[in-house]
């Protein structure tokens, strides 16, 4: 048996759907209560739990268990913090930093040998450069300032515990090192320094819908590495299945696309074809971030992972297939 911690999560309730459709166990747990019926309705136990409180985790059994996919944790998208106003490095510390090494205890603990767990692909942020591809072992390089620098610092921190119990316990704990996640789930929009914002996917594919004009800001040839949720969730059930896979491994597409390709993609996917949207380009405003791309070939070699989404109109092709059957809005409402 499988235990997905934060199945209440947008990528854990994909995990957990790959591993069920694939004949393995799965206990799922989280916070949210209104996720019980969804995953009993799935022949699935739910167990509330809070990674932060070491008494919750007498909840969850103490053998048969093969190994832990850990995505609870605290983000910035789903953290309601103005940080000119506010500090909240102490909620990333307690979440991410204290609940991982709580995880670790119970495993260790229940002799459980394997975690998957995730951490942030700005850990090595001043290493990002347009084509030229990021390997695992690349020495970290963060920001230690805006709203993801205590998030980064906390998952940093987490990452070096399941590092630690790997060397000092023999564990065969894993880290996907994830770039935002694309696919159908409840982040159409989310908090920009604690500013409820709608994201740029979901503004490109409204105004695609509609035959509405697409305004690109910036450089049209900045590229970025996205992957796909269904990938997300497959890595980790061969990540799970793997006997030799153990530390940190990218988890991207290890292909980079273009803005200037993403909205031609999501203008030929979501537009009616007789009412295209056009786009335009705003070149006076400077792009947030610049261009990153990732190896994928360590992923490959240790576990046989392969990207089945790595093309873009694949990946819109599906989002858009998943968006019409409503099945995962419906479960994130």
């Amino acid at each position: 048996m499988y235990i997905v911690i934060g199945a209440s999560s947008f990528i854990g309730v994909y995990t957990v759907n790959e591993l069920i459709n694939n004949g393995l166990k799965v206990l799922a747990t989280g916070r949210n209560e209104k996720f019980k019926d969804y995953y009993e309705s799935l022949g699935v136990e739910y167990v509330t739990l809070d990674i932060t409180k070491k008494e919750t985790f007498d909840l969850l059994p103490s053998e048969n268990v093969d190994g832990v996919v850990l995505l609870a944790g605290l983000l910035p998208a789903n953290a309601n913090v103005n940080l000119d106003e506010e500090e909240n490095a102490s909620d990333y510390i307690v979440t991410n930093t204290l609940g991982t090494l709580n995880v670790l205890e119970y495993c260790q603990k229940n002799k459980i040998n394997k975690i998957i767990s995730t951490t942030s692909y700005a850990d090595v942020f001043s290493s990002w450069k347009k084509n030229k591809a990021i390997n695992d072992e690349q020495p970290r390089g963060y920001s230690l300032a805006g709203d993801h620098a205590a998030y980064v610092i906390s998952k940093n921190a987490a990452s070096d515990l399941l590092e630690y119990y790997n060397h000092q316990h023999g564990m065969e704990n894993m880290i996907f090192r994830l770039p935002p996640v694309y696919g159908v789930g409840p982040h159409g929009s989310l908090f920009i320094n604690g500013k409820w914002t709608k994201s740029g996917l979901q503004i490109f594919i409204e105004n695609a819908i509609e035959g509405k004009e697409i305004k690109i800001f910036g450089d049209r040839e900045l590229s970025r590495d996205i992957v796909y949720v269904k990938d997300v969730a497959r890595a980790f059930r061969l990540g799970l299945e793997s006997n030799k896979a153990k530390g940190l491994y990218n988890m991207t597409s290890g292909n980079a696309v273009t803005l200037k390709e993403q909205v031609e993609v999501i203008i030929d996917v979501f537009s009616e074809e007789n009412n295209k949207s056009t786009v335009i380009y705003d070149e006076s405003t400077k792009n947030n971030t610049p261009s990153y791309l990732f190896n994928m070939e360590k992923a490959k070699e240790d576990f046989n992972f392969v990207p089945e989404y790595a093309d873009y109109k694949r990946m819109m092709l599906d989002y858009k297939k998943e968006l019409e059957t409503g099945v995962y809005t419906e479960i994130f409402n």
